[in-house]
């Protein structure tokens, strides 16, 4: 977490004084001041007073008492790890995107931060074919060149024909679709069919372009109901293939390779994913998680090895169910506490090799509060207005849940991490009271 440090004047050193100036019969011309040094980012300071759990009881527990329907939250303290508010700890809740804290934190302690999500055409068994491989990567592009979809740094759909024309060098008349790296149902317990015209998800495939949306360049806009094909076709269309002759199938064993292309690395992936609460991305690393444990890319397959992946790294996931990656599915279930330690390690100092630097994209991709993300339009007056650029957080919404659980610099520079959730009140009524607790610590001292 970064803090912004003002500038501060020095005094302006005057001439020295004549003799009339001495006796008070002339004013002296006063210096220009220098001007004022732009302000530069630096730490927090390392000393900041800790808040006391006398203090944030005292700030926190009537907000808490007073929330509607059955709420839960903790604070805990970055540099010691140690919790130092709590509400109905005991709860686990259907925690609605918080829950991709979760899938993110697991693919970064488990994924090479560095490597990439690649989409390969290999030759297909008979002439004029080729196989689009799913490698996971759904951030494909069809925009040309100079336009940007929802995933800045995006490959695109008519450089990988580029290369695929320039390896091949008859026409090519059919295109088969590869998605044999996921298994299982595409749609997970809990998800609503409709969602997928509403935008928020489309069947989850190894192969996609633009995360399944109609128009590539609309966050929550019309998703298809089949990706994996509809990728297909695009790549037809970009060879002068027929669209109507698509259909999958599967790579034969050391099919020749033609050309590929390659994601954004996963650190940018797992900050563009949080940034925009974005479901497919999360499904698909939730999966890529899965396979990198040696697990089944399924719904089922990748809930189990991200937990166990947490597990393994330290944390305790008692209480967690998940059902998806994404947190969309409302059987999912997660306490306070669990993304109250994922967020703390994350923004813990690093003292060793204890693994915790891998989790910094979390704190990186975190929305700002009135600033971008899914919080670009909280946080701007009202209760929560003091929050406004203090508070970073990662939201949760679904029909009656919200949950918010982020970092937030208190009064004194002490950075604290929070988790807050709330399950039966509308989000509509409850989303104000969760900012404005963000907002109170970012307000007080606590001491």
């Amino acid at each position: 977490m970064l803090a912004v440090a003002g500038a501060s004047g020095g005094a302006v050193a005057l001439s020295g004084p004549t003799l009339v100036q001495r006796l008070g019969l002339t004013q002296a011309e006063a210096a220009e001041a220098p001007p004022a040094p732009p302000a530069v980012l630096g730490p927090l300071p390392a000393n900041a007073p800790r808040p006391t759990t006398a203090g944030l009881s005292q700030t926190l527990d009537g907000a808490a008492d007073a929330m509607p329907g059955t709420f839960t939250g903790v604070v805990v303290d970055p540099s010691t790890g140690n919790t130092l508010w709590q509400h109905t700890p005991e709860k686990a809740l259907v925690p609605g995107s918080t829950g991709k804290l979760l899938t993110v934190s697991a693919a970064l302690l488990t994924l090479n931060p560095t490597d990439t999500l690649v989409t390969r055409v290999v030759q297909g068994s008979q002439p004029g074919t080729v196989v689009l491989v799913g490698g996971g990567d759904p951030t494909l592009t069809t925009l040309p060149p100079g336009r940007n979809s929802v995933y800045p740094g995006a490959p695109r759909m008519s450089d990988l024909a580029a290369a695929v024309r320039k390896a091949v060098p008859g026409p090519i008349t059919r295109v088969l679709v590869d998605t044999s790296r996921y298994k299982g149902p595409s749609m997970a317990e809990g998800w609503d069919p409709a969602d997928v015209a509403a935008g928020f998800i489309t069947p989850i495939e190894p192969v996609m372009v633009d995360g399944g949306r109609i128009d590539p360049t609309e966050q929550d806009g019309p998703r298809v109901d089949d990706p994996a094909l509809a990728a297909g076709r695009a790549l037809a269309q970009d060879l002068g293939a027929d669209p109507k002759n698509v259909s999958e199938g599967t790579a034969q064993p050391g099919a020749k390779s033609l050309a590929s292309v390659h994601s954004l690395p996963i650190t940018d992936l797992v900050e563009q994913l949080l940034r925009a609460s974005d479901n497919v991305l999360a499904e698909v690393l939730a999966r890529e998680v899965a396979i990198a444990r040696g697990g089944e890319p399924t719904f089922d397959g990748a809930a189990q090895q991200t937990l166990a992946a947490l597990r393994q790294a330290g944390f305790d996931p008692t209480g967690a169910v998940l059902h998806d990656g994404s947190g969309l599915s409302t059987e999912d279930r997660v306490p306070a506490r669990l993304l109250g330690s994922l967020l703390g390690a994350a923004a813990a100092p690093v003292e060793g090799p204890d693994g915790t630097e891998f989790l910094r994209p979390v704190l990186s991709g975190l929305p700002v509060a009135a600033g971008d993300g899914t919080l670009e339009d909280r946080f701007r007056s009202g209760p929560s207005g003091p929050g406004r650029g203090v508070v970073r957080a990662k939201t949760g919404t679904l029909t009656g849940v919200s949950s918010l659980a982020g970092i937030v610099t208190d009064a004194d520079g002490r950075l604290l991490v929070f988790a807050l959730m709330s399950n039966g009140v509308n989000p509509s009524s409850i989303r104000p009271k969760l900012d404005a607790m963000a907002a109170l610590l970012s307000g007080c001292g606590c001491r």
